[in-house]
């Protein structure tokens, strides 16, 4: 018989909170966690807004944040949403700090979309400058450069900006012996994570995975990257509202941080521990454009491909979703490009499905966006109640369809739809339903 996969625990850590409940009642509200970069100086940036995560550090776990000060800002925030998750799935104990329920260690893996850590700016502008010659010619000494690197830099600082190291620190954390593994397909990342995770369980390689993905990109290198390929908005002055998918005046994506983390297990292994369930992961689907590396295909043919490929898996049908999580950036192409593969996927049903993106609201979690944003989908369907895209107010011709602008809507929610897509041409569709016994 084949091998079902449920979620049964979930954990964020956002610009918008890192509770469950107060994240999705914000989002309910159509509040906003966007507003001035405070990481670092960005006042001579053509950006100078993002969405931070506020009021987090270790202690919130109960952990000492000395311990924890050389790890970087995504290992923490993976750490607290993985707490979180595990805490909420019934096998880990909080207060304790071991398990709650006692699962094989061997049988239970991590699967993390994960981005790299916060870039030491200072220390490679301090580097550099020691490397420059003014007196003479001004030309660039490497071996003045490396000699300040060994001086200046913490060897574990840098090991620690890894991007696998959230997954290792999951695994020490939770006991998890299991597979272990990190990918960073862009935006696509965390739903790719999530998706692959699921597989595993099929496969009947574990029975437990704790999957999702952490991203800081709040930082010089991360903001200059995103100004130079024009993909930021620069509404400096309206921080709150400058996320606005789908609208005809949206002028670029939010920049965000944050992890989200699921907890996915094998149906007959959550029954039998009496777990709650969420909901079921039915359906994966992840394709390439294999275009360009920054633009998506203009037939949308990499996301036409991954939310078929994901409800053939699931076994939907287009008249059983319910609800669409856009990737929804506040791009001019994306949402057009998106728009248009949601009308080709869905003909004429595609007006009547409410499809927002929660990035009005959260900004662009980058290689977390995905988990976080099936959190969002698993929320809809519990509650019957799907979140609206704020910061919509002029319609765009080209994007023409039922963004559920600026209030949260009731509605029947079965079935779902998360999509991610990500620079390089990585397309990612999940598809969750509601679980019936």
């Amino acid at each position: 018989m084949k091998r079902r996969v449920v979620i049964t625990g979930i954990g964020l850590v956002t610009p918008m909170g890192h509770q469950i409940e107060t994240v999705w009642q914000k989002m309910l509200n159509g509040e906003s966690g966007v507003g001035y970069i405070t990481l670092f100086d960005a006042s001579s940036f053509p950006t100078k807004i993002a969405a931070e995560v506020k009021n987090f550090d270790m202690s919130v776990i109960g952990e000492d944040p000395k311990r924890w000060e050389k790890q970087d800002r995504h290992t923490r925030f993976a750490l607290g949403a993985g707490f979180f998750a595990m805490t909420d799935a019934g096998l880990w104990d909080a207060g304790k700090k071991t398990k709650a329920f006692q699962y094989d260690s061997e049988r239970i893996g991590v699967y993390t979309g994960a981005g790299e850590g916060q870039q030491d700016f200072d220390s490679f502008a301090e580097m550099t400058l020691a490397a420059i010659d003014y007196k003479s010619d001004g030309k660039f000494d490497m071996g003045k450069f490396i000699a300040k690197g060994v001086e200046i830099l913490d060897p574990i600082e840098e090991l620690e900006q890894e991007p696998n190291m959230p997954a290792a620190h999951l695994a020490a954390m939770f006991q998890s012996f299991g597979p272990n593994v990190n990918c960073l397909t862009a935006c696509a990342a965390s739903s790719q994570a999530v998706g692959e995770a699921a597989q595993i369980i099929k496969n009947d390689e574990a029975d437990i995975m704790i999957a999702g993905g952490a991203h800081s990109m709040i930082h010089p290198f991360g903001v200059t990257g995103f100004n130079l390929l024009t993909a930021l908005s620069t509404n400096n002055g309206n921080p709150q509202g400058a996320s606005k998918p789908f609208d005809k005046e949206r002028d670029g994506f939010i920049l965000g941080e944050g992890a989200a983390v699921v907890i996915l297990e094998e149906l007959e292994h959550a029954k039998k521990r009496g777990a709650k369930i969420y909901a079921e992961l039915a359906g994966y689907g992840a394709t390439s454009d294999a275009f360009r590396i920054t633009d998506i295909h203009p037939d949308g043919r990499g996301a036409i491909g991954c939310i078929k490929k994901a409800m053939e898996d699931a076994g939907l049908s287009p008249d059983e979703v319910d609800y669409i999580n856009a990737h929804g950036t506040s791009t001019g192409v994306n949402d057009r490009i998106e728009t248009l593969a949601i009308k080709k996927v869905f003909g004429e049903r595609a007006y009547q499905i409410p499809v927002s993106s929660t990035k009005s609201m959260t900004g662009h979690l980058i290689a977390a966006a995905g988990a976080s944003e099936l959190i969002y989908c698993l929320l809809a369907i519990r509650d019957g109640i799907v979140p609206p895209t704020i910061n919509y107010s002029v319609k765009d011709p080209e994007c023409d369809l039922d963004y559920v602008p600026n209030k949260a809507r009731k509605v029947k929610c079965d079935a779902a739809l998360s999509n991610s897509f990500g620079f390089g041409g990585q397309n990612v569709t999940l598809a969750v339903r509601r679980y019936n016994a």
